[in-house]
Parts: structure tokens; sequence; C-alpha cells
């Protein structure tokens, strides 16, 4: 069984979820998808990219594939751009699973009486 993720790896991976990103776009959308709950910064966010590269969660796309996966919309400063591989993808569906049972659980216990 999986462990639980962390917070922000949860977010960074569901960031990736649509398509390629770089660096800054996936800090950003992380503070959007947490609605500022969780603000990366930059070195923690590339301390968890580079985990999650070594786990093979995520893949950093060569500059010809960043080009084709963002259409030449990259500003052209080398931005490194990270890609969900099918792996981390299972890995991401697995918690939502795991979240979404934990609620199911919660609720037939009436814990939305706690709010």
């Amino acid at each position: 069984m999986q462990s639980p993720l962390t917070e922000s790896t949860f977010y960074i991976l569901l960031s990736l979820f649509p398509g390629p990103r770089h660096g800054y776009a996936i800090m950003k959308d992380v503070q959007a998808l947490s609605e500022n709950q969780v603000s990366l910064s930059t070195g923690t966010l590339y301390g968890a990219i580079k985990r999650l590269l070594d786990l093979e969660w995520i893949v950093r796309l060569d500059e010809s594939a960043a080009d084709l996966a963002f259409d030449g919309r990259l500003d052209g400063r080398g931005q490194k751009v990270y890609q969900l591989t099918e792996h981390g993808r299972r890995i991401l569906n697995a918690e939502v699973a795991r979240l979404d049972d934990l609620v199911h659980k919660a609720r037939l216990r009436g814990a939305e009486e706690l709010q």
C-alpha cells in the first residue's frame, strides 16, 4: 500500500495532471489549487521535483519536446519543463481514491455534524 502523499507532493502532481509545466507555473498553480494554503519556496519546489524525478513519478522534457508540448509558448529562457509519468498518474489516482475513502468513512460516522 502506498503511503499518504505530503500535501505539497499531492499538489505538485495535481498541477501536472492536465499537462506539462515549468517550475514557476507549478509553484503558482499549487498556490491557486490550494487557495493560498500551500506556498512553495523555490528550494522546497525543486527539492520535491528532484525527489519526484528520482521516483520516476515525473520526467523532465527535453527542449524540443517542451516546445511541442507548449506550442512555442515558453519564453525562451531555457525553462525546465516537467510532465507526469503514467506511474505518477497512478500514484495520484491512488491518493485521490484513498482520500475519497477517508471522507466516505467520516461521513458514515456523521462527521459532517462536527463542522
